[in-house]
């Protein structure tokens, strides 16, 4: 199991922000910004890559639940940033498909 399916299960703890029947959002524990959470897929695709036309409704369901995840951490307004790693070299740690919301401050361009 990942430490996101950990996460999932309620075997690792976590302060959870956001809960459904597809996705769970949760605050990560090395914030890049002052708002800065996770957003997982319950069921485990374990990167962007290896989706399959068959996700697209749970992909779109992850996009807008991580807006509304962005509301609830206040920086619906100020602005916010969803990433999104696919591979090491981008800086996946866990092969668990998972989309950071960052927020609460300047978020400079280009990002890494």
């Amino acid at each position: 199991m990942t430490l996101f399916e950990k996460i999932i299960a309620r075997q690792i703890p976590a302060d959870i922000v956001y809960e459904d029947d597809l996705v769970l959002a949760f605050r990560d524990i090395k914030p890049g910004a002052p708002a800065h959470a996770l957003i997982v897929p319950k069921k485990v695709i374990p990167r962007i890559a290896d989706a399959k036309p068959d996700d697209a409704k749970l992909l779109g369901h992850l996009l807008l639940k991580a807006a509304e995840v962005a509301d609830k951490l206040g920086v619906k307004d100020s602005g916010y940033r969803l990433v999104i790693n696919n591979g090491p070299h981008a800086g996946e740690s866990v092969p668990h498909l998972h989309c950071h919301i960052l927020g609460g401050r300047d978020l400079a361009w280009p990002p890494g």
